[in-house]
């Protein structure tokens, strides 16, 4: 494994962080970088050094043909005082699924991992203490060559960027209003859906802007074939508690495989409850929710953690919850996983990674 260089890194300092921050505008003082050259036999002279922009040709292939995925994962300030990240083998693990989706290179492991604990260690300062703010860490990786072409690219970029975040919902953990969509399809079985690449989020964003045009915070996506069974919400993972189980649509190669998910699914089974993968259409909610059987639906992320819904709007059908308050099992999944991450509660499955 290669040894990272310090190169340029700004003296150290008292970091003064915002009183309020929002969600993805402040960044650290530092970056890992770590380039791929074909012709050099791959990776090479990976560095952690000062945060500046980089520069690149306009005819770099990932402006035109789309080779960028990236990553999302949290370091959290704990109450014994320790910094640790949630799962972040997950995150290497899933974006070395994606490189290879998009014909990308993969990334060392180890390295990954090494580049993550010490990028976070030197820039401690920025992780956040008060209740419910983290460290958002941002890895990237991008084509580069100055080439008109379809092809592979034969040269990468690989990054990881600190922003330290305060709530996702500012307002608290309220639920939010989400609008069903057959106009547009998020991704088909046999395409990238299942990868954390940026034309995914590129293509979401039209019908994310219907939504919020008739009050809604984001949509809830259907599957590409059928237009009848329910994909992901928004950006996030769905769960749907019914009568006598919890539902979460089966990983069909056009859902993103979320970290939150899996975790989500991993305590419902520990708590004893029937917690099933399968196909299910918005047809059955809607019944469910005729039949008094639909108990509560939220998403699950990593920049939200868990997010009830309010209410679905599906044609003219309005499935109804509370305005105000988020559901009781996902208000009990919320505190379950953010006392795992600040260290209020037993880490029982070994998730926290400390730095």
């Amino acid at each position: 494994m290669s040894e990272i260089i310090y190169e340029t890194l700004e003296k150290d300092s008292k970091v003064e962080l915002p009183e309020n921050l929002i969600f993805g505008r402040t960044f650290s003082n530092h970056i890992f970088e770590v380039d791929y050259d074909q012709a050099l036999g791959g990776w090479n002279s990976p560095k952690i050094k000062k945060t500046n922009n980089v520069s690149m040709s306009p005819a770099a292939m990932v402006l035109h043909y789309g080779q960028a995925i990236f990553e999302g994962l949290k370091a959290f300030k704990r109450e014994d005082g320790t910094i640790a990240m949630f799962r972040p083998d997950k995150n290497i693990e899933r974006m070395n699924n994606s490189a290879k989706r998009l014909c990308m290179p993969e990334i060392d492991n180890e390295l990954f991992m090494k580049a993550l604990k010490e990028l976070v260690a030197l820039d401690k300062g920025w992780v956040p203490t008060k209740e419910g703010y983290s460290l958002y860490i941002r890895p990237v990786m991008y084509a580069h060559d100055p080439f008109l072409g379809v092809r592979p690219g034969e040269n990468y970029k690989f990054i990881i960027m600190l922003s330290p975040v305060g709530p996702y919902y500012p307002e608290g953990f309220k639920p939010v209003p989400i609008m069903v969509t057959d106009k547009y399809v998020r991704a088909a079985a046999k395409g990238v859906g299942a990868c954390k690449c940026a034309g995914n989020y590129a293509s979401s964003l039209l019908a994310q802007a219907d939504a919020k045009k008739e009050g809604y915070t984001q949509v809830l996506w259907l599957d590409a074939i059928e237009q009848k069974y329910i994909e992901e919400v928004g950006t996030m993972n769905i769960f749907i508690h019914l009568k006598d189980e919890v539902v979460t649509p089966r990983l069909t190669g056009s859902i993103l495989p979320g970290v939150t998910r899996i975790s989500v699914i991993q305590i419902l089974k520990d708590w004893g409850y029937n917690i099933v993968e399968r196909d299910i259409s918005i047809d059955e909610v809607a019944e469910a929710y005729d039949k008094g059987e639909l108990l509560e639906i939220f998403g699950t992320g990593t920049a939200a953690v868990i997010s009830s819904l309010s209410k679905l709007k599906y044609n003219d059908k309005i499935i109804q919850f509370s305005d105000n308050e988020a559901g009781e099992l996902g208000k009990k999944l919320y505190t379950e996983i953010t006392d795992i991450q600040y260290g209020r509660k037993e880490d029982r499955h070994g998730w926290m990674v400390r730095v």
